[in-house]
């Protein structure tokens, strides 16, 4: 296949009207929003990387994105690279940028756009952390008599582990969600799309004592539709989340980074160890695509080959 010609410099863009640097940004967030059906975390890193972006343009003088070329864009990267970023952090700016002019093209401001032309830098394969078994049964259990409100806390725990929710579609979770009886329960993931969810015997357990016990308490004569709510009554946000995890990790004695998405990497690397398909924990985690999913095969290969160096005589 012929390498692509380079465009001369300059001539990369050639807008319909005057286009200033950050004049079309707020549309393109409303269009992510109402048109494109993102999740609020996604349309929050596309405007945080797409503002940087802007900004980085106005320190370099250029004022028009008429101005923009493929060495503007080149040496934003290597900007992005200096800084330094990981290469998965990388490319997802160029995403965000790609995203952004695609849509200005669409609405007939821009008439072609030569992100287009810039390759995505290679990504490295990171494979994801992942706890043991054991490890995940600690951190469980390390809500105590010594916490504020454990059962809630352990409630969380383990619906993250069971049914490998992000943290955004736990602390999404409504009362008429869950159904104990059918030990499932109804999560909207990116792109608003609905999925059920099994419970574990577990998390069902730790559910039923957390709805009888502690949100009663906590919901007080408020009724407030989230499942998870914080000693005000309100939904438990994300962040909350994420520190209450880190927080009964330490406790626990994990090592590394811990993180709801561990939780996440940690349920799909043992579904895989206990046969299940990989087209079923697609659906199960909420991925649009089987290659995203994929990448536990290789975590699983790689725990394989752990056990054997360490166990077989010659490994």
């Amino acid at each position: 296949m012929p390498p692509r010609k380079r465009p001369p410099a300059g001539s990369g863009f050639r807008p319909v009207q005057a286009l200033t640097a950050d004049s079309h940004l707020p549309h393109f967030i409303k269009y992510l929003q109402a048109e494109a059906g993102m999740s609020a975390n996604t349309v929050s890193a596309y405007r945080t990387d797409l503002g940087q972006f802007l900004e980085w343009l106005k320190s370099k003088g250029v004022a028009d994105l008429a101005q923009v070329d493929l060495d503007i864009l080149a040496n934003y990267l290597q900007y992005l690279h200096e800084r330094p970023l990981a290469a998965t952090s990388i490319a997802r700016h160029l995403v965000s940028i790609r995203m952004f002019f695609r849509y200005l093209v669409l609405e007939a401001v821009l008439q072609e756009s030569v992100a287009e032309l810039l390759n995505s830098p290679k990504l490295w394969q990171h494979l994801p952390h992942v706890l043991s078994p054991d490890m995940v049964n600690r951190l469980l259990a390390a809500p105590g008599v010594g916490d504020r409100f454990p059962l809630r806390d352990r409630a969380v725990l383990t619906v993250l582990y069971a049914t490998g929710c992000r943290a955004s579609e736990v602390t999404s979770l409504r009362l008429r969600d869950v159904n104990l009886d059918q030990a499932s329960a109804r999560c909207v993931g990116k792109g608003n799309k609905e999925r059920v969810v099994r419970l574990n015997p577990v998390a069902r357990l730790a559910l039923e004592a957390y709805l009888q016990h502690e949100r009663p308490l906590l919901a007080g004569i408020r009724q407030p539709e989230s499942l998870f709510i914080s000693r005000s009554g309100r939904p438990l946000t994300r962040v909350f989340v994420w520190s209450m995890v880190k927080k009964y990790a330490r406790r626990a004695g994990a090592s590394g980074e811990v993180s709801p998405h561990t939780l996440r990497h940690s349920f799909a690397t043992h579904m895989l160890a206990g046969g299940a398909e990989l087209r079923a924990l697609q659906e199960l985690l909420g991925h649009a695509s089987i290659a995203t999913t994929q990448i536990y095969t290789h975590v699983e290969h790689s725990r394989l080959k752990a056990v054997h160096e360490e166990c077989h005589p010659r490994g």
